[in-house]
């Protein structure tokens, strides 16, 4: 499949970025050998490469297009803005008006800031969590993913060879170089296991200010959280005074009031990124106006000065308002529906040609496992060796012979311009797939 790139004009745009651009590509993630293909044009939920082929994007950018590619209103909106001006050293009407739609959806939002990235954004809510509690440490899960800040990301690779002991898993460096201080501050809890991450919070209980939880976390394996288990993180942060902080970057897709809907208690403080910014580059903290005070200039003592040349421009506020505004209760359930109709179908289609594959996910999005049994945790979720390479072939026959995207850890993340003929069409390459690759499926779970 992979010699269909041969003599492609992608194959010599890509032979030209390697000569300028670190590795070819400023996404290690839409790295692909021999090349990467290159888009053409984008709209719905079809995307169209420079060779003429049209695929089903099941990926929407990772999980950022609510409303797929070149959404109308989105696209109209932002055209009138463009000629007011993309960024001032003033503030602007728009930004009011979006804090109030995101205030006004999510209960536990009662201050916002934006920002430029869900990297940021992470970043932003740890360091508001440090100034508010005075205090240096942080926790996260073992495998959550959020973003490139050097001590978000720690644990995020953990593999075997240095994960540690579950009971005290390692805090594992990603980027080479990444100073030992770092992962002195960062504590790692495996997630959904309250008895275990307990007893590791409980060793440095006066340290941490903050506990960081994904609560549908990709990398982990895309399980929700339990709600007995943000329920004891939540008691545990208010018997140690340290803040609960829930980054929802992707899953606040998961309901109308994002996945802490899902949940009796709210957290402190909230990090969001991706849909809420209509396609274009964002990020936001929100949370409790109390400790959202670490911001305010009003401030005798400021804790946390804060800002950014791009942070709530106006062109992203405007996009990012109309996609918030249109992903309302009602587009939400419906999605959220849709989705659920293909994770029924591709089970379906599990049972009837009995292949050892399971489905975890929440909300509008789902992740496909070469296993029979769901994962529960990273170290169940972890894939290395022919289990990676399977998951690349499957992949590869979605993308070549199927023509539809999906994201790399065959994941999909749908958008509202998906219809049943979509679903109906991944349901159907996935059962051609999964026919194909039964032995090589049937032999890794034997391993």
């Amino acid at each position: 499949m992979k010699g269909m790139l041969k003599n492609s004009a992608s194959k010599e745009i890509y032979k030209q970025a390697c000569g300028v651009i670190a590795g070819g590509v400023s996404r290690n993630t839409l790295f692909r050998l021999p090349n990467p293909d290159y888009v053409s044009k984008a709209s719905g939920c079809y995307i169209t490469d420079i060779e003429g082929t049209e695929r089903i994007d099941f990926a929407n950018n990772m999980a950022a297009l609510i409303h797929g590619h070149s959404f109308p209103p989105i696209v109209e909106a932002v055209a009138a803005q463009l000629r007011k001006g993309t960024a001032y050293t003033m503030t602007s009407e728009i930004e009011v008006a979006f804090a109030k739609l995101l205030t006004t959806r999510v209960e536990s939002l009662e201050r916002v800031r934006f920002v430029n990235s869900g990297t940021e954004a992470v970043m932003a809510m740890i360091k508001a969590a440090r100034a508010y509690t005075g205090r240096a440490k942080i926790a996260k899960a073992e495998g959550a993913y959020h973003g490139t800040y050097d001590y978000a990301e720690v644990s995020q690779t953990s593999n075997p060879k240095n994960w540690g002991d579950v009971n005290n898993p390692a805090s594992v460096p990603v980027a080479s170089g990444t100073p030992q201080s770092v992962l002195n501050e960062v504590v790692i809890y495996p997630f959904n296991d309250i008895q275990k991450t307990l007893a590791i919070l409980d060793r440095q209980a006066g340290e941490i200010a903050c506990v960081i939880i994904d609560p549908v976390p990709h990398r982990v394996g895309l399980v929700p959280a339990s709600a007995e288990f943000v329920q004891a993180i939540y008691d545990w942060t208010r018997k140690n005074g340290a803040l609960m902080v829930f980054d929802e970057v992707i899953t606040l897709r998961v309901n109308y009031g994002g996945a802490q809907e899902n949940y009796p208690v709210k957290p402190d403080l909230t990090s969001m990124g991706k849909i809420i910014g209509g396609g274009f580059p964002v990020g936001a903290i929100a949370g409790k106006e109390e400790v959202m005070r670490v911001f305010d200039p009003h401030e005798k003592k400021l804790l946390f000065p804060h800002s950014g040349t791009f942070s709530a421009n106006p062109v992203t506020m405007t996009a990012g308002y109309v996609a918030m505004e249109l992903f309302n209760r009602e587009a939400v359930n419906q999605l959220n529906d849709l989705t659920q109709l293909a994770i029924s179908q591709i089970q379906d289609v599990i049972q009837r040609i009995d292949v050892p594959v399971s489905i975890t996910g929440a909300g509008s999005m789902f992740r496909i496992h070469l296993s029979k049994t769901p994962p529960r945790t990273y170290r169940e979720a972890y894939q290395a060796g022919e289990a990676r390479k399977l998951v690349s072939e499957l992949l590869d026959f979605m993308y070549y012979k199927e023509h539809i995207l999906m994201i790399n850890t065959l994941s999909c993340m749908l958008s509202t311009v998906t219809g049943k003929k979509e679903i109906d069409r991944l349901t159907e390459g996935l059962e051609r797939a999964f026919r194909k690759l039964k032995p090589k499926l049937e032999k890794l779970n034997k391993l």
